[in-house]
């Protein structure tokens, strides 16, 4: 018998399976406001746990983070004692995939090419658009 202090398991998608995966987009989350960025990478973490491909979409001012120095250096609170960047790490080292997007590189002057080691990834915004018009995925936006 389960307890209540459990999670409870995943709902069916609409086709009656449980999800694919999850797509995280960061959109307001950003370097000058590192309180915001504790969240998305707890979320993505757990999703990950319970065995769920998971993407994480950076895009706007979010791709910032990306750059080497930046994520490094913050901390969403200070009582905690993790960085962004460690944060980033222990979604990816859970499976959580970063991604990039091409389009916010490009307004920001970012070359791909010297991006985190973290993020593996590109993709515009069909690919997040895909994950959410896809419904045995879900999606989050922070």
């Amino acid at each position: 018998m389960r307890s209540i202090l459990e999670d409870p398991p995943l709902e069916p998608t609409p086709t009656g399976r449980t999800p694919a995966g999850i797509a995280l987009m960061l959109w307001t989350c950003d370097p000058t406001e590192p309180h915001r960025l504790a969240t998305p990478f707890a979320q993505a973490a757990a999703a990950s746990v319970l065995g769920l491909p998971v993407e994480i979409h950076f895009t706007a001012r979010s791709v910032l983070l990306l750059q080497p120095g930046v994520a490094e250096i913050l901390r969403p609170s200070p009582f905690d004692p993790k960085t962004v960047l460690d944060s980033m790490r222990e979604a990816v080292d859970r499976g959580a995939v970063l991604v990039a997007c091409t389009d916010a590189l490009q307004a920001h002057g970012m070359n791909p090419r010297s991006l985190i080691p973290e993020c593996s990834r590109r993709g515009g915004p069909a690919l997040f658009m895909g994950r959410l018009c896809d419904p045995d995925w879900r999606t989050l936006v922070f």
